[in-house]
């Protein structure tokens, strides 16, 4: 293997310490315990687990987390009411409504009812304008982009004036990541399904930052020498039997799988310079950074 791993798991960890030594000395301060309010709407499973989780990280770091399970039929009248409820309770400084939210709702709308102050997910149409505008800075970063810098950072690797390659374009990593390594002074293509000679592209690329949904699609020889790739993608592909039939769970009677994400790993590390893995790259880093932002907004707060 010749790219040096850049380990998520050790550099959240890191970050979750640091964040937890702040929240004690702050209590010790006689301030404010910060508080996390979820809102969940329906009852999708992979939704679920990643609230279980957040409320998880908060218990560990000496957080508080209210958590708000709501139906999938809610209206928007009455989702927009809790929304304002939250943004009027003193004990909650930051607000995460779980995405996506179903069909008939307005997500835009939702998300433009969180207070600014209190928009720990880093998705306010305010917080994401700020990001894009020179000389303006957001409260807050999305949390899986933000962890992508910091890993790039942590790793050692130079952004100012290198070339980066963010492949996909989504709200939520795509565009934000594209901004913030703008913001480091990086030179930055976003790549997506209508780029002409989509390999081309991303070769040129001294960074890449793989968001795009579709497993192990960067290969190899995508990648120029020495490059470092961060990989955010998180998808299932199925385990095989050595017939090539899918190896099926004794406990489920289900085919198994494992998890890979948006860049053949095994091609890639042969070429890259530095590497996330999945699981264990950038997925451990976006808990981590929501618990950095929750504090973050307890301390806007008490000013």
């Amino acid at each position: 293997m010749t790219a040096e791993l850049i380990d998520g798991t050790a550099i959240a960890k890191k970050v979750r310490a640091e964040v937890k030594e702040k929240v004690a000395k702050r209590i010790a301060d006689g301030k404010s315990q910060p508080g996390l309010a979820t809102v969940l709407v329906g009852e999708r499973i992979d939704s679920a687990t990643y609230v279980n989780m957040k409320q998880k990280a908060c218990a560990e770091l000496g957080m508080t987390s209210f958590h708000h399970p709501v139906s999938s039929d809610i209206t928007q009248e009455d989702l927009e009411t809790l929304i304002k409820k939250l943004n009027a309770d003193p004990k909650v400084n930051g607000i995460l409504v779980q995405l996506p939210l179903p069909d008939h709702l307005d997500e835009e709308r939702v998300l433009q009812l969180v207070s600014i102050e209190k928009d720990v997910d880093g998705f306010s149409p305010i917080n994401l304008g700020r990001l894009a505008q020179k000389g303006r800075e957001p409260l807050f970063v999305p949390c899986t982009p933000y962890g992508c810098i910091y890993l790039l950072k942590e790793a050692g690797v130079p952004i100012s004036g290198a070339n980066a390659v963010v492949l996909g374009r989504s709200n939520i990593v795509g565009m934000p990541a594209a901004l913030l390594l703008v913001k480091e002074n990086a030179t930055v293509t976003v790549v997506h399904s209508r780029t002409k000679d989509l390999p081309a592209a991303v070769r040129q690329a001294d960074i890449i930052i793989a968001a795009i949904g579709r497993a192990e699609m960067v290969r190899g020889d995508w990648i120029k020498p020495g490059a470092a790739v961060i990989d955010v993608g998180i998808n299932g592909i199925p385990l095989l039997n050595d017939d090539g039939t899918p190896l099926i769970s004794e406990k489920t009677g289900k085919p198994r799988q494992k998890l890979v994400g948006d860049v053949n790993f095994d091609e890639a590390k042969e070429v890259a310079g530095f590497i996330t893995p999945v699981p264990g790259g950038v997925g451990p880093m976006t808990i981590a950074m929501l618990m950095a932002n929750t504090l973050r907004a307890a301390e806007i707060q008490d000013k």
